[in-house]
């Protein structure tokens, strides 16, 4: 790719340094830089298993149902003020208040 050289190599000097790798030897490393360590069996499955992680919102409850509301902006700020969970803590508002008033 453009712009990437790391290093002073060709593509041909690199294809001619890996062709005289004889086959089945594995790579030694020469302890010097760990970046160029190679990973032990548990990094390599810790790795596998977060690749294989869902990646996206959490599942939810199920029982939870989206509308649209209006809401003053005043109450909104108030509550978005909080930071993240806001939608949560405006819920159990909701909840509370039930406990102490009749829904109808």
């Amino acid at each position: 790719m453009p712009g990437s050289k790391t290093n002073d190599l060709t593509r041909a000097q690199v294809l001619a340094a890996v062709r005289a790798i004889p086959p089945g030897q594995d790579y030694v490393w020469d302890g010097l830089d760990e970046d160029d360590r190679p990973a032990s069996d548990a990094e390599l499955q810790a790795g596998l298993q977060a690749a294989l992680k869902k990646r996206g919102r959490p599942t939810g409850s199920g029982s939870k149902e989206q509308v649209a509301i209006r809401i003053d902006r005043d109450v909104l700020a108030a509550f978005r003020a909080g930071g993240a969970g806001w939608q949560t803590r405006m819920n159990d508002a909701l909840r509370d208040w039930l406990r102490s008033h009749s829904a109808v």
